[in-house]
């Protein structure tokens, strides 16, 4: 009877505690990423296997496996491979940079080559050329890097000056018209010094091929930083999206997190800039689109970012490839043509007009 009794009166076995779902909306979010890894693969693939020379897929793929020295499989197991990865590495720092500044600045128009970053970036190149003489890709970084902090920084002490403080639409006029200014005055020293043109013109016009020898080993540990320093910030920054009070309520160090983000846009964009030229819309039409996809969770925003923004600049080089076959335009000449309608439908919706 005691045992009967013990029995009837114990608790009940505990059930095995099963792992936690992802939500609903996370699954969607999960598929929707490896949906956009499958593109850049085959963004990838077109960039390798497309160009201004025709060549056969199965000279292609003998080109990635078993090279025998031909002109064919140097252009693709050389040339096409290098620019390749030079696309994707400059479409996740550009894409990523985009997005944390609309994330710091709150405002969906910001963008590395609007806000004045790129523009500095470029600008301290072009004068390091001109000046110094600076010719390979280890020397452009510093200059890059220097250049993209006082872009910045310019920028933002213009535009917080007067009444209003720094309101979005106040950085962006600002930014655009120091993005003109310097533009203007790195054309006019590359027109007056010959030498100086010829080593600028392309890297001006925005460019992933012809790049010096090491540019992807010198650009990469930069954009690797950039990106670490990037997911660090992604928490934070979804604090700061309600509010620098609110965010200080929760604890979070304001001043750290946008210093954070500072440093990962100057080494994303810096590197970026050294290797490619200043190209411009990729930071701002794929962080955008990305929204509609992930909401406001900027942890989503920098991953999608991190996927698509490298296939918008292969997409672009590829089609500069098609366009004026047997030559070539430099993507970033191709980039304005696919940005432009972009930032012409973020101004007229009433979201951009209300800025």
């Amino acid at each position: 009877m005691p045992q009967a009794l013990a029995a009837a009166t114990a608790p009940p076995p505990a059930r095995p505690v099963r792992p936690a779902r992802p939500s609903r909306p996370g699954r969607r979010r999960l598929l929707g990423l490896s949906a956009a890894v499958a593109v850049l693969l085959v963004a990838v693939a077109l960039s390798v296997a497309v160009g201004s020379a025709m060549l056969p897929p199965d000279v292609v793929w003998q080109a990635l496996t078993a090279p025998d020295g031909s002109a064919a499989h140097a252009t693709v197991g050389s040339a096409r491979v290098d620019r390749t990865v030079l696309g994707v590495l400059v479409g996740v720092a550009l894409g990523v940079a985009g997005a944390l500044m609309q994330a710091l600045t709150r405002n969906p128009l910001a963008d590395p080559g609007i806000l004045g970053v790129n523009a500095g970036a470029g600008f301290a190149v072009t004068l390091g050329v001109a000046v110094l003489g600076v010719t390979r890709i280890e020397q452009y970084l510093p200059f890059a890097f220097a250049g993209a902090v006082a872009g910045a920084a310019v920028v933002h002490l213009v535009g917080s000056g007067g009444r209003g403080g720094a309101s979005p639409l106040r950085l962006t006029l600002v930014g655009v018209a120091f993005t003109a200014v310097l533009s203007g005055i790195s054309q006019t020293l590359a027109l007056i010094d010959t030498e100086t043109f010829d080593r600028m013109r392309f890297w001006e016009a925005g460019t992933v091929t012809d790049r010096p020898g090491g540019t992807v080993t010198a650009i990469l540990p930069f954009v690797v930083a950039g990106l670490v320093v990037a997911v660090c910030c992604a928490r934070p920054l979804n604090a700061i999206a309600l509010g620098d009070d609110t965010a200080r309520a929760f604890g979070l160090r304001v001043g750290a997190t946008r210093a954070g983000v500072m440093l990962a846009v100057t080494l994303l964009c810096g590197a970026a800039t050294a290797a490619a030229g200043p190209l411009v819309f990729v930071g701002l039409m794929v962080p955008h689109a990305v929204r509609r996809i992930t909401g406001p969770d900027w942890r989503w925003i920098l991953a999608y970012c991190a996927v698509l923004a490298p296939v918008v600049v292969l997409v672009a080089d590829v089609l500069g490839r098609l366009v004026v076959i047997p030559s070539e335009l430099p993507v970033g000449v191709m980039m304005p043509l696919v940005g432009a309608p972009v930032l012409i439908l973020l101004v007229r919706t009433g979201r951009a007009r209300t800025l």
